[in-house]
């Protein structure tokens, strides 16, 4: 009987994970064997330790790597991440690394399996933003072997980098099969969990913007003044750690706690109710482009960070300066809710993902990349 081929998960961050949790639970259930390779921002104890949510997920093996100490820069990071991801695949080599998004941790694994031949694929290549981050993720897409894509659009940008059309599926954004599905917490119970005080609120999540660290700071307190400045309650979710972070936590950490809830990391269908049941989401995160449209929730996406990567009835762009867009945005669409955008998949990522790995032809691919031109 044929051993059940190896599927290996690079995961740096709560939100890497939310997106590839869905697929690994499709995989599984279709008799794949799975394992995480835990690094990045999980194994940071200011953000959660969120390493010990991945390892809840039942029947894989778990592989853990410290790859940063608070403050260290991103290209160290990505050399120590890319000494500690080749000694780790020199032990156990799987017969595929699944790699998500824009990460140092994903681009660090992305080389290492080019260099050494090992089979990759990226999850949500060929997307925009207005970062460093958009440039990591094409990268990522050269060095990958196969795509699995969220929308049309980006299936385009990805074969116009060259890659072949047989390489490249569009399932949709993993993370909706989540939101799609009941959460099995009710509300109650998420605001008992993380001592949410308030009856209505909003979620604002605000992450640094690398090439704009010395302004981060500046753009926190102009945002997040005028949310306070608005009388409402707001579920903060801590930024990520790119440089910069250290003036928005200066700002959230000034905020009045009787309306300002901040909260380190939540589980992801704790999360997705938190989303489900919010009046509005504001700040630069991708869940307020794909996430809150796909619930009908409206967003403020504020800033550089998602530039271009979505747009649709339910968002709005702002400069973290723009304090009368804020505030109109505040008054006009707070506790509005809007049709449902499936731009980036109606939730069955999952199932597209685990009928490609299931086909004969997915295994049998050249080594070698070849740049396919029209």
């Amino acid at each position: 009987m044929a051993m059940p081929k190896k599927l290996l998960f690079i995961t740096g961050t709560r939100a890497d994970y939310g997106k590839l949790e869905p697929l690994a639970v499709a995989a599984q259930q279709a008799g794949f064997a799975i394992s995480f390779f835990i690094t990045g921002m999980h194994m940071m104890r200011r953000y959660g330790e969120t390493r010990l949510e991945v390892k809840r997920f039942p029947g894989a093996e778990f592989f853990e790597f410290v790859n940063q100490r608070e403050g260290d820069a991103q290209d160290f990071i990505l050399s120590k991440t890319i000494l500690g991801f080749s000694d780790f695949v020199h032990e156990h080599r799987p017969d595929l690394v699944i790699i998500h998004g824009d990460r140092v941790e994903a681009l660090a694994a992305s080389i290492v399996c080019a260099m050494k031949y090992i089979p990759s694929a990226h999850i949500e290549g060929g997307e925009v933003s207005g970062t460093i981050d958009e440039s990591i993720r094409h990268c990522n897409t050269k060095l990958c072997a196969t795509h699995f894509v969220s929308s049309e659009a980006a299936r385009q940008r990805v074969l116009a980098l060259g890659e072949s059309p047989d390489s490249v599926y569009n399932i949709g954004s993993p993370e909706l099969d989540t939101h799609a599905r009941p959460s099995g917490v009710s509300i109650d119970e998420v605001k008992t969990r993380y001592a949410i005080p308030f009856d209505e609120y909003g979620i604002a999540v605000f992450h640094p913007v690398t090439s704009e660290a010395d302004t981060i700071g500046a753009q926190a307190a102009s945002l997040f003044g005028r949310l306070e400045a608005s009388g409402k309650c707001f579920v903060v979710i801590a930024p990520n750690n790119d440089p910069g972070t250290e003036g928005i936590f200066a700002v959230l950490e000034r905020l009045p706690k009787e309306r300002f809830r901040l909260i380190p990391s939540m589980r992801f269908n704790y999360f997705s109710e938190l989303m489900k049941n919010a009046a509005v989401m504001v700040g630069n995160s991708s869940a307020g482009v794909r996430e809150a449209p796909f619930l009908g929730v409206p967003s403020l996406d504020v800033g550089t960070r998602q530039t271009n990567r979505a747009s649709g009835p339910s968002i709005t762009a702002s400069s973290a300066f723009d304090v009368e867009v804020i505030k109109e945005f505040l008054t006009r669409v707070w506790g509005r809710r809007f049709l449902a955008d499936t731009t980036f998949g109606a939730g069955d990522a999952a199932g597209r993902f685990v009928d490609i790995l299931s086909r004969t032809q997915f295994w049998v691919r050249p080594l070698q990349k070849a740049f396919a031109s029209d």
